[in-house]
């Protein structure tokens, strides 16, 4: 499974800009970073002159927009999906996912805190990763001023560097995840490996993505 650490805090606390600071560190650092915004409106991005939502309103279940440098997804649900849930749903490769709220999730959490705005914390200390905070807090995690990034950057590198394994499964079956043992990883691994065609270019698989899909 990917790492996921949710950066939260009070409205207006600076959760983006701390977020764009991070992303722009990581990416330096050579780490492949995925971002999961939480929002609380309808049709946050996929607006009514947009031709993505006249796709969607005729019955589209996925619309796609491809330019010349990027690619956007939109999809309808009824429900907020969880950042494990969109992992599986986009099955790329990156390193970790950083999401912006999510703060009733469980994934571990950097909260960031203004003194101006009172000294509650929104975290539950189970789930508390780090504070960033222009004032000392009496809680038992690493605390960071705003302004020390490449010290926010390493405690996410490392817990990217410890979840990473040689070689990852992600096994989703209907949307839902499935925990992979070693033993299945490691025979899985060696059984695709052997069977696959020798790619192009240097002949090394970085990563795999197999879809089966039976009729009901």
């Amino acid at each position: 499974m990917h790492s996921i650490i949710s950066i939260v805090g009070k409205s207006h606390s600076g959760k983006t800009t701390l977020l764009e600071s991070l992303i722009a560190e990581l990416k330096q650092r050579g780490h492949k970073v995925a971002i999961v915004k939480h929002s609380h409106h309808v049709n946050d991005l996929d607006m009514a002159s947009k031709d993505t939502w006249r796709f969607t309103k005729a019955g589209s279940e996925i619309s796609v927009i491809n330019s010349l440098d990027h690619l956007a997804i939109y999809r309808r649900t009824e429900h907020y999906f969880d950042p494990q849930e969109i992992s599986s749903f986009v099955l790329w490769d990156y390193d970790i996912i950083l999401t912006e709220g999510f703060k009733g999730s469980n994934y571990p959490k950097i909260e960031v805190h203004r003194g101006e705005q009172g000294k509650e914390l929104l975290t539950d200390p189970q789930q508390l990763l780090a504070v960033v905070t222009d004032e000392p807090l009496d809680v038992n995690v690493p605390q960071f001023s705003r302004d020390d990034i490449a010290g926010i950057a390493g405690l996410i590198e490392n817990t990217i560097n410890t979840n990473r394994r040689e070689d990852d499964i992600d096994l989703v079956v209907n949307g839902a995840s499935i925990p992979v043992s070693p033993p299945l990883q490691e025979l899985l691994t060696r059984t695709l490996l052997a069977m696959l065609p020798i790619p192009q270019g240097n002949g090394e698989v970085k990563n795999l993505h197999i879809s089966l899909r039976r009729k009901s």
